[in-house]
């Protein structure tokens, strides 16, 4: 078997739905990232940041990352509106935890 290499099992190229949908971290309401208002997907993701004994950081923490992390995956794919609408859900998070940065 000289010169041979074992096959490489190829990684899927969608981890990141995997991710989403598998994470260990926060149990989302199915489809939270779709909907249209900022302030009905931040106070979500406040209910599961909290109510999750999984999360390693604070409740604000995990639920900044898990936003943050859609908003990197989802990357091109995004419109301009709805990349707004994602900002606008971060500022409101921030408001929902009485951060102000």
């Amino acid at each position: 078997m000289k010169g041979k290499r074992a096959a490489k099992k190829e990684q899927p190229r969608r981890w990141s739905a995997r991710v989403t949908r598998e994470s260990n971290v926060l149990d989302l309401e199915p489809g939270v990232f779709t909907w249209s208002d900022p302030k009905r997907i931040a106070r979500s993701l406040k209910r599961s940041a909290e109510k999750s004994v999984r999360r390693k950081g604070t409740p604000y923490q995990s639920a900044m990352s898990m936003l943050n992390f859609y908003i990197n995956r989802a990357g091109k794919n995004l419109s301009t509106e709805r990349k707004r609408l994602l900002a606008r859900t971060k500022r409101e998070l921030r408001t929902l935890f009485g951060r102000s940065g």
